[in-house]
């Protein structure tokens, strides 16, 4: 499955990153501290523009164990206690969810965040969908941690369950 999930990330290129800034050659980077509702820190997501779209790092720590649905969400907003302040995905092409549905993905779609037992994880992925500076449009956007696992395919958001941990995206 995630040979596929591949094959679709790297087939919807849409389009590279804007630069923004000029000069010094380094990458615009962001951040997002992610919060659970009760103000508990829980990792953080780091987004870098690259020359085939947004390079996500999701860094996860004291998380329920198992698989999370990851997203990028498309208000910066993160109000407690259900976030849900934060709107759908991201989706600046009007695409249906998930990496394995036809008319899809959403800029915003990624794989999910495997937590181990010691409630820690990692992921890393590239979302060609969208434009670094798209993430800082009028309202921002959000990197969003679902209590289950993304199916992958079901519209709007893979049943991925409640929202249990937010971050909105700062410039670093």
């Amino acid at each position: 499955m995630r040979s596929g999930m591949t094959a679709v990330l790297a087939g919807v290129a849409l389009a590279a990153c804007t630069m923004n800034g000029g000069g010094g050659g380094a990458e615009p980077t962001a951040v997002a501290d992610l919060i659970t509702a009760n103000g508990q820190s829980v990792g953080r997501a780091t987004a870098t523009a690259m020359t085939d779209g947004i390079q996500i790092v999701v860094e996860g720590r004291a998380m329920p164990p198992g698989a999370h649905g990851a997203h990028v969400h498309t208000v910066g907003r993160c109000d407690a206690p259900t976030f849900e302040t934060a709107g759908g995905h991201w989706n600046p092409m009007a695409k249906k969810h998930g990496m394995e549905n036809p008319a899809g993905p959403h800029a915003g779609d990624m794989p999910n965040l495997d937590v181990g037992s010691d409630g820690g994880g990692v992921l890393t992925v590239t979302l060609p969908g969208g434009t670094f500076d798209g993430l800082f449009d009028g309202d921002g956007s959000a990197m969003m941690i679902h209590s289950g696992p993304d199916d992958m395919r079901t519209d709007p958001a893979g049943n991925s369950g409640s929202r249990i941990a937010c971050g909105v995206f700062r410039r670093a």
